[in-house]
């Protein structure tokens, strides 16, 4: 890579997603084209999250993408949250301008605007209000895979773009209990499949009040520490209370007869994940993924000369990829490419080095002579000597091997990361001054700090928030099952009720 994360993290964050070859700019301020490896992972996450969606009792569904202003109208909250953000279609026919190109119809004007969807909250509403007549029809349990559009000032390729995929889910309970406990039990499906999956190693917790979603009653996240020491919100998940319920009139007949507002939840996560993974386990060298969410997860290179003997090469690896095949790995088949495109083996190998393929085997003429393999860990390229860290094991050792092998490799970038992020939290900041001091040190990453706090709503909230972002901060999550407060709030002296954690963010 020709920029090393030390030297430039944000420019080392653009190099390797063009290196990897996950996507390129559009031509469309904002948009993004996703090439087919960057989609690939982006579709082995859909398919690992919707199985744990699915299990927990949800429908997958399609709503459209253009929304009614007057949908958004109902809930002046929630609509002032987006309004800076969003897309409007006014028109829907172009006519030739007498100037030269083309130019909106004056005579198809819309009767009423229409909102290339940010979200999906209002239109989900009004289907439910529909669809949601008595207690029997509760709860209701929605899901969409789908893009959005938001429009977004500063964009970077998959942490903020206008437009992005994603998952959102929408549910509507009978009362409090129901859909605040549906909002923490989907918490902990982002955060398992974060850890488990992305070995992505989160921290769950509450927002503060200022963090909330527009409209919701709560607002819960999964906050990840990028290599840079920042923190990036990987997920939420939102209880709404009855608001939404009351601008779409969703409506039921509980067991007694009398009409009653549904509680409602929205949650989701999006392709920002992939930028997540990028910058959580990227190095000097490339992209890593996580053998779970690899769309290859071993990749076979024959070292081809051109000649007779390439045949016989050949023959090998696809028995080697064949065999392999047919191992399991993370309760799955394991993915296996055997890459015969034309090449050196040296720019080959390193094409796979940097998109991040968990295991390269490289297989030459002498391994074919004595029935073995040359492979390659991604997390752990180089040896001692300075040079990459090849192992020639056996072919019918590396078969035997290989499922504990991807195994061993998820479980060890996870740990790395997880390593990596507490040795980069302080939990000893007693004071503001302290808090200061730590963001202003010399420390290029400097981290995050778990700090204690009274929980300050209204007005003694904003001028904290307002100290805070004089140092480019901003709360994060005060943690599930923290450990207990004791002392004095940082921020207003006044006894503190709970921890949160603080940081620099994208």
């Amino acid at each position: 890579m020709p920029i090393r994360r030390d030297d430039d993290f944000a420019q080392w964050y653009q190099e390797v997603i063009t290196a990897a070859d996950l996507a390129e700019e559009s031509g469309v301020r904002g948009c993004m084209v996703i090439k087919p490896w960057g989609y690939g992972i982006w579709e082995r996450m859909q398919q690992l999250l919707d199985r744990r969606i699915k299990d927990t009792g949800h429908d997958n569904c399609y709503f459209p993408l253009l929304i009614p202003l007057s949908n958004f109208e109902r809930e002046a909250e929630h609509v002032d949250g987006f309004a800076k953000e969003m897309a409007v279609v006014t028109h829907h026919r172009l006519i030739a301008s007498d100037k030269g190109g083309l130019v909106p119809d004056p005579e198809a004007r819309l009767e009423e605007p229409l909102v290339i969807r940010p979200t999906s909250e209002t239109i989900f509403g009004d289907a439910m209000s529909r669809w949601i007549q008595s207690w029997r029809d509760l709860p209701l349990k929605l899901n969409q895979w789908a893009n959005v559009m938001r429009w977004e000032m500063r964009t970077r390729m998959f942490l903020r773009t206008s437009e992005f995929l994603w998952q959102e889910g929408h549910t509507a309970h009978a009362d409090t209990e129901s859909a605040r406990e549906h909002t923490l039990r989907m918490l902990e499906v982002y955060r398992a499949f974060a850890e488990e999956q992305l070995a992505l190693p989160v921290i769950a917790g509450e927002k503060p009040e200022n963090e909330r979603f527009p409209g919701a009653l709560e607002t819960w996240s999964i906050e990840a520490m990028m290599q840079d020491g920042k923190a990036l919100q990987a997920g939420t998940s939102h209880y709404l209370g009855t608001s939404f319920a009351e601008a779409a009139n969703i409506r039921f007949q509980n067991k007694e007869g009398q009409q009653e507002l549904a509680h409602t939840t929205s949650w989701g996560v999006s392709t920002r994940l992939i930028g997540g993974v990028i910058m959580t386990h990227g190095d000097d060298d490339g992209l890593r993924v996580p053998p779970a969410i690899a769309p290859v997860q071993v990749v076979i290179l024959p070292m081809l000369r051109g000649n007779d003997g390439d045949a016989a090469l050949i023959e090998y690896c696809e028995e080697l990829r064949d065999a392999i095949c047919k191992q399991d790995a993370l309760r799955e088949p394991v993915r296996v490419r055997l890459d015969l495109k034309p090449g050196k083996p040296a720019p080959k190998r390193w094409g796979w080095v940097r998109k991040g393929v968990p295991v390269i085997i490289e297989v030459g003429g002498r391994d074919l002579e004595q029935g073995k393999v040359t492979l390659l860990r991604r997390d752990q390229l180089w040896g001692e000597d300075a040079k990459p860290a090849f192992h020639g094991p056996s072919r019918l050792d590396c078969v035997a091997e290989i499922s504990g092998l991807l195994e061993d490799i998820q479980d060890a970038l996870y740990d790395e990361a997880l390593a990596r992020r507490e040795n980069a939290i302080a939990r000893d900041i007693n004071t503001f001054e302290e808090l200061t001091a730590f963001f202003r040190s010399e420390a290029r990453y400097p981290g995050w700090v778990e700090v204690q706090w009274a929980r300050p709503t209204g007005e003694e909230l904003d001028a904290v928030v307002e100290k805070l972002k004089g140092l480019k901060l901003t709360f994060r999550n005060v943690p599930v099952n923290a450990v207990p407060a004791e002392g004095a709030c940082i921020f207003t002296g006044r006894p503190a009720v709970e921890r949160i954690y603080v940081a620099r963010a994208y």
